[in-house]
């Protein structure tokens, strides 16, 4: 009888850690660069969907340039829709819903539920506990990682996407 409680009360902890283990863990850097059709043109700071990308990107797209040049906010973009600076899933929130692509605000924690595991044709989201960041055509979307500034930037630099876990929008 003791076995077979100590069984029901260990089932809820191997469920859990199996679904851990079913995400798609990223495996390489992220790394930007542009082919016409395929990745997002970044010029002078702004991004540009390319011509054949679903409308959901293209306003994925807009809305990350909206935040360009916004600072770093602990916090910000989750009590309003509209903030004067972002953090990383207040960022993440805001493009995909500009985009059409979630309701409401997700946390970092949240975004290891988002979606579908893998990577995605044209959004995918890289979250691991205490951060998340985003590529859009190819382009990341970051408030951390090399490339200077603070706050939610275009990011062309490569970067590490270590510890992440990969999920994105059905569809895309």
């Amino acid at each position: 009888m003791k076995r077979f409680l100590l069984l029901l009360l260990a089932l809820p902890v191997a469920g859990g850690l199996s679904s851990c283990s079913s995400q798609v863990p990223a495996k390489r850097p992220v790394s930007y660069h542009f082919e016409s059709g395929k990745t997002a043109l970044l010029q002078g700071g702004m991004a540009y969907a390319p011509r054949n990308a679903p409308d959901a990107v293209k306003r994925a797209i807009q809305a990350g340039n909206r935040l360009q040049g916004k600072p770093y906010k602990w916090g910000g973009g989750h009590a309003n829709g509209e903030d004067w600076g972002y953090d990383c899933s207040g960022t993440v929130s805001y493009v995909l819903r500009s985009a059409g692509l979630l309701n409401g605000v997700g946390t970092s924690k949240d975004y290891f539920s988002y979606g579908n595991k893998g990577e995605g044709r044209w959004i995918t989201i890289y979250t691991r506990k205490g951060h998340v960041f985003m590529t859009i055509a190819g382009l990341r979307l970051d408030t951390g990682g090399r490339g200077g500034g603070d706050g939610p930037r275009w990011r062309p630099q490569t970067r590490s996407a270590g510890g992440t876990v990969m999920r994105h929008p059905d569809g895309l």
